[in-house]
Protein backbone atom coordinates (compact mmCIF):
# COMPACT_ATOMS: atom_id res chain seq x y z
CA UNK A 1 0.00 0.00 0.00
CA UNK A 2 1.60 3.34 -0.89
CA UNK A 3 1.25 6.75 1.18
CA UNK A 4 -1.90 7.97 -1.86
CA UNK A 5 -3.83 4.71 -1.24
CA UNK A 6 -3.34 4.86 2.58
CA UNK A 7 -4.78 8.04 2.67
CA UNK A 8 -7.58 7.24 0.48
CA UNK A 9 -8.40 4.22 2.22
CA UNK A 10 -8.03 6.32 5.42
CA UNK A 11 -10.24 9.13 4.13
CA UNK A 12 -13.21 6.38 3.36
CA UNK A 13 -13.15 4.93 6.50
CA UNK A 14 -13.27 8.13 8.49
CA UNK A 15 -15.83 9.40 6.30
CA UNK A 16 -18.30 6.32 6.23
CA UNK A 17 -17.59 6.89 9.98
CA UNK A 18 -19.72 9.76 9.87
CA UNK A 19 -16.20 11.79 11.27
CA UNK A 20 -16.92 15.22 9.68
CA UNK A 21 -12.92 16.45 9.46
CA UNK A 22 -12.43 13.22 7.76
CA UNK A 23 -9.77 15.07 4.86
CA UNK A 24 -8.03 16.87 7.86
CA UNK A 25 -7.94 13.90 9.86
CA UNK A 26 -6.40 11.53 7.23
CA UNK A 27 -3.81 14.13 6.28
CA UNK A 28 -2.89 14.12 10.23
CA UNK A 29 -2.60 10.14 10.55
CA UNK A 30 -0.57 9.83 7.61
CA UNK A 31 1.63 12.65 8.43
CA UNK A 32 1.94 10.87 11.72
CA UNK A 33 2.29 7.61 10.92
CA UNK A 34 5.25 8.45 8.61
CA UNK A 35 6.87 11.71 10.30
CA UNK A 36 6.60 12.96 6.85
CA UNK A 37 5.85 17.04 6.70
CA UNK A 38 2.85 17.89 4.38
CA UNK A 39 5.25 18.67 1.52
CA UNK A 40 7.15 15.67 1.84
CA UNK A 41 4.13 13.62 1.60
CA UNK A 42 3.34 15.26 -1.52
CA UNK A 43 6.59 14.20 -3.09
CA UNK A 44 6.64 10.85 -1.65
CA UNK A 45 2.90 9.64 -2.19
CA UNK A 46 3.85 6.57 -4.15
CA UNK A 47 6.10 5.38 -1.63
CA UNK A 48 5.04 2.04 0.53
CA UNK A 49 4.26 1.69 3.70
CA UNK A 50 6.21 -0.61 5.95
CA UNK A 51 4.50 -3.06 7.53
CA UNK A 52 5.35 -1.27 11.11
CA UNK A 53 3.61 1.82 9.43
CA UNK A 54 0.64 -0.36 7.86
CA UNK A 55 -0.01 -1.86 11.47
CA UNK A 56 0.11 1.52 12.72
CA UNK A 57 -2.70 2.76 9.92
CA UNK A 58 -4.87 0.16 10.89
CA UNK A 59 -4.59 0.35 14.86
CA UNK A 60 -5.31 4.08 14.76
CA UNK A 61 -8.25 3.88 12.30
CA UNK A 62 -9.58 0.93 14.44
CA UNK A 63 -8.94 3.69 17.35
CA UNK A 64 -11.04 6.71 15.45
CA UNK A 65 -13.66 4.30 14.31
CA UNK A 66 -14.68 3.88 17.79
CA UNK A 67 -14.76 8.09 18.14
CA UNK A 68 -11.19 8.18 20.42
CA UNK A 69 -9.88 11.43 19.97
CA UNK A 70 -7.49 12.02 17.13
CA UNK A 71 -5.31 14.05 19.75
CA UNK A 72 -5.51 11.27 22.08
CA UNK A 73 -3.94 8.75 19.60
CA UNK A 74 -1.06 11.08 18.03
CA UNK A 75 -0.31 12.26 21.76
CA UNK A 76 0.36 15.83 20.72
CA UNK A 77 -2.11 19.20 19.79
CA UNK A 78 -0.85 22.36 18.64
CA UNK A 79 -2.40 25.21 20.21
CA UNK A 80 -0.94 29.39 19.65
CA UNK A 81 2.33 27.83 17.71
CA UNK A 82 2.98 25.12 20.36
CA UNK A 83 2.57 21.38 20.88
CA UNK A 84 1.01 20.16 23.81
CA UNK A 85 1.32 16.46 25.13
CA UNK A 86 -2.29 15.33 25.74
CA UNK A 87 -3.79 12.27 26.59
CA UNK A 88 -6.70 10.56 29.17
CA UNK A 89 -6.91 12.95 32.45
CA UNK A 90 -6.76 16.28 30.19
CA UNK A 91 -8.95 18.39 28.19
CA UNK A 92 -7.74 19.22 24.70
CA UNK A 93 -6.34 22.12 23.84
CA UNK A 94 -8.87 23.79 21.36
CA UNK A 95 -8.37 26.36 18.85
CA UNK A 96 -11.28 28.72 20.16
CA UNK A 97 -9.26 29.19 22.93
CA UNK A 98 -7.06 31.01 21.40
CA UNK A 99 -9.29 33.63 21.60
CA UNK A 100 -9.01 34.10 24.95
CA UNK A 101 -5.08 34.04 24.54
CA UNK A 102 -5.82 37.16 22.43
CA UNK A 103 -7.89 38.68 25.22
CA UNK A 104 -5.31 37.55 28.06
CA UNK A 105 -2.33 39.26 25.96
CA UNK A 106 -4.40 42.48 25.13
CA UNK A 107 -4.93 42.96 29.33
CA UNK A 108 -1.36 43.11 29.95
CA UNK A 109 0.25 44.38 26.72
CA UNK A 110 1.31 47.50 29.24
CA UNK A 111 2.22 45.46 31.98
CA UNK A 112 5.37 43.42 31.19
CA UNK A 113 5.96 42.02 34.93
CA UNK A 114 2.14 41.59 35.06
CA UNK A 115 1.20 38.74 37.64
CA UNK A 116 -1.12 36.02 35.73
CA UNK A 117 -3.02 32.89 37.43
CA UNK A 118 -4.46 30.14 35.31
CA UNK A 119 -7.24 28.66 37.42
CA UNK A 120 -8.81 24.87 36.08
CA UNK A 121 -5.27 25.14 34.01
CA UNK A 122 -5.47 21.15 32.55
CA UNK A 123 -2.94 20.67 30.33
CA UNK A 124 -1.33 24.15 30.93
CA UNK A 125 -1.97 25.63 27.59
CA UNK A 126 -3.31 29.47 28.44
CA UNK A 127 -0.84 29.94 31.31
CA UNK A 128 2.07 28.49 29.11
CA UNK A 129 0.92 30.22 25.59
CA UNK A 130 1.25 33.74 28.11
CA UNK A 131 4.12 33.22 29.62
CA UNK A 132 5.73 32.04 26.26
CA UNK A 133 4.63 34.99 24.81
CA UNK A 134 4.99 38.11 27.48
CA UNK A 135 8.44 36.09 29.09
CA UNK A 136 8.27 38.78 31.75
CA UNK A 137 5.25 37.68 33.37
CA UNK A 138 4.95 36.03 36.65
CA UNK A 139 2.46 33.01 35.78
CA UNK A 140 1.04 30.33 38.19
CA UNK A 141 -1.29 27.63 37.01
CA UNK A 142 -3.52 25.58 39.60
CA UNK A 143 -5.04 22.13 38.77
CA UNK A 144 -6.68 20.07 40.96
CA UNK A 145 -6.45 16.53 39.56
CA UNK A 146 -3.13 14.57 39.64
CA UNK A 147 -3.34 13.13 35.95
CA UNK A 148 -3.94 16.50 34.28
CA UNK A 149 -1.23 18.14 36.64
CA UNK A 150 1.06 15.86 34.98
CA UNK A 151 0.41 16.99 31.53
CA UNK A 152 0.69 20.77 32.93
CA UNK A 153 4.14 19.75 34.31
CA UNK A 154 5.43 17.94 31.37
CA UNK A 155 4.25 20.71 28.65
CA UNK A 156 5.80 23.24 30.78
CA UNK A 157 9.16 21.31 30.63
CA UNK A 158 8.24 20.44 26.96
CA UNK A 159 8.12 24.01 25.95
CA UNK A 160 10.49 25.27 28.22
CA UNK A 161 8.63 27.57 29.88
CA UNK A 162 9.26 28.71 33.16
CA UNK A 163 5.72 28.79 35.08
CA UNK A 164 4.59 28.20 38.65
CA UNK A 165 2.43 25.12 38.59
CA UNK A 166 0.49 24.50 42.35
CA UNK A 167 -2.17 21.68 42.77
CA UNK A 168 -5.28 22.78 44.13
CA UNK A 169 -8.89 23.45 44.33
CA UNK A 170 -10.11 26.23 42.83
CA UNK A 171 -13.88 26.01 44.20
CA UNK A 172 -11.83 26.17 47.58
CA UNK A 173 -10.36 29.29 45.98
CA UNK A 174 -6.90 27.04 46.68
CA UNK A 175 -3.75 28.01 44.82
CA UNK A 176 -3.79 32.38 44.89
CA UNK A 177 -0.96 34.09 46.41
CA UNK A 178 -1.66 37.94 46.92
CA UNK A 179 -2.38 40.21 43.62
CA UNK A 180 -2.48 39.39 40.44
CA UNK A 181 -2.98 41.51 36.91
CA UNK A 182 -4.54 38.82 35.61
CA UNK A 183 -7.04 35.64 36.50
CA UNK A 184 -7.83 33.91 33.29
CA UNK A 185 -10.24 30.43 33.89
CA UNK A 186 -11.74 28.11 30.81
CA UNK A 187 -13.45 26.13 33.65
CA UNK A 188 -16.20 23.38 33.69
CA UNK A 189 -19.40 24.84 31.96
CA UNK A 190 -21.03 21.71 30.56
CA UNK A 191 -23.98 21.26 32.01
CA UNK A 192 -25.55 18.15 33.76
CA UNK A 193 -28.08 18.12 30.74
CA UNK A 194 -25.64 18.69 28.20
CA UNK A 195 -23.26 15.70 29.30
CA UNK A 196 -26.10 13.24 27.96
CA UNK A 197 -25.49 14.76 24.28
CA UNK A 198 -21.88 15.07 24.06
CA UNK A 199 -19.99 14.12 20.90
CA UNK A 200 -18.62 10.79 21.24
CA UNK A 201 -14.85 11.77 21.35
CA UNK A 202 -15.41 14.33 24.14
CA UNK A 203 -16.85 11.60 26.04
CA UNK A 204 -13.35 10.23 26.26
CA UNK A 205 -12.49 13.49 28.05
CA UNK A 206 -12.16 13.54 32.11
CA UNK A 207 -15.49 14.71 33.04
CA UNK A 208 -14.31 16.79 36.16
CA UNK A 209 -12.64 19.00 32.95
CA UNK A 210 -16.28 19.31 31.57
CA UNK A 211 -18.81 19.20 34.06
CA UNK A 212 -19.91 22.72 34.91
CA UNK A 213 -22.94 21.89 37.61
CA UNK A 214 -26.74 21.57 36.84
CA UNK A 215 -26.46 25.08 34.63
CA UNK A 216 -22.66 25.13 33.93
CA UNK A 217 -22.43 28.57 35.92
CA UNK A 218 -20.84 26.68 39.35
CA UNK A 219 -17.00 27.97 38.51
CA UNK A 220 -18.24 31.06 37.15
CA UNK A 221 -19.87 32.13 40.19
CA UNK A 222 -17.26 30.85 42.83
CA UNK A 223 -14.26 32.11 41.00
CA UNK A 224 -15.87 35.73 40.16
CA UNK A 225 -16.97 36.35 43.32
CA UNK A 226 -13.94 34.38 45.58
CA UNK A 227 -10.97 35.26 44.02
CA UNK A 228 -11.81 38.60 43.07
CA UNK A 229 -9.81 39.08 46.55
CA UNK A 230 -6.54 38.27 44.67
CA UNK A 231 -7.31 41.18 42.06
CA UNK A 232 -4.61 43.99 41.65
CA UNK A 233 -6.48 47.33 40.92
CA UNK A 234 -7.60 47.42 37.63
CA UNK A 235 -6.95 43.89 37.41
CA UNK A 236 -8.73 41.70 34.74
CA UNK A 237 -10.48 38.39 35.45
CA UNK A 238 -11.01 36.74 31.69
CA UNK A 239 -13.43 33.62 31.20
CA UNK A 240 -14.05 31.14 28.24
CA UNK A 241 -17.93 30.26 28.08
CA UNK A 242 -19.87 27.68 26.39
CA UNK A 243 -22.35 28.52 23.93
CA UNK A 244 -24.96 31.06 25.01
CA UNK A 245 -23.43 31.10 28.20
CA UNK A 246 -21.79 34.60 27.63
CA UNK A 247 -24.88 37.08 28.91
CA UNK A 248 -25.62 34.53 31.77
CA UNK A 249 -21.59 34.77 33.03
CA UNK A 250 -21.57 39.09 32.51
CA UNK A 251 -24.12 38.80 34.48
CA UNK A 252 -22.77 36.88 37.13
CA UNK A 253 -19.58 39.76 36.85
CA UNK A 254 -21.78 42.73 37.10
CA UNK A 255 -23.58 41.11 40.04
CA UNK A 256 -19.41 41.10 41.97
CA UNK A 257 -19.17 44.54 40.99
CA UNK A 258 -16.53 44.08 37.86
CA UNK A 259 -16.83 46.86 35.55
CA UNK A 260 -15.77 47.39 32.00
CA UNK A 261 -17.43 43.89 30.87
CA UNK A 262 -17.22 42.76 27.21
CA UNK A 263 -17.56 39.81 24.96
CA UNK A 264 -15.36 38.33 22.34
CA UNK A 265 -16.25 35.65 20.08
CA UNK A 266 -14.47 33.55 18.85
CA UNK A 267 -12.98 32.36 15.51
CA UNK A 268 -16.67 30.59 14.64
CA UNK A 269 -18.51 33.39 15.40
CA UNK A 270 -19.54 32.18 18.91
CA UNK A 271 -19.44 34.33 22.16
CA UNK A 272 -16.78 32.85 23.52
CA UNK A 273 -14.49 34.98 26.19
CA UNK A 274 -16.56 37.34 28.34
CA UNK A 275 -14.01 39.55 30.50
CA UNK A 276 -14.36 42.50 33.07
CA UNK A 277 -12.04 44.80 35.50
CA UNK A 278 -12.50 44.27 38.99
CA UNK A 279 -12.26 47.72 40.60
CA UNK A 280 -10.70 47.75 44.33
CA UNK A 281 -11.76 50.32 47.10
Amino acid sequence: MTIFEAYNDCKKQLQAAGIEDYVFESKCIIRHITGYTNAQILTKYTQPLNEFQQNNLTAIIKQRLIRYPLQYIIGKWSFFGREYYVGPGVLIPRSDTETLIDVCLESIKDKPYARVLDLCAGSGCIGITVKGECPETDVTLVEKFDEALSFTNKNAKYNNIDVKIVKGDVLKTEGADGFYDLIVSNPPYITDTDMNTLQPEVKFEPATALEGGSDGLTFYRHIAKEYKKHLAPNGVLAFEVGINQAGMVADIMKENGYVNIDVRKDYGEIDRVVFGTAIQI
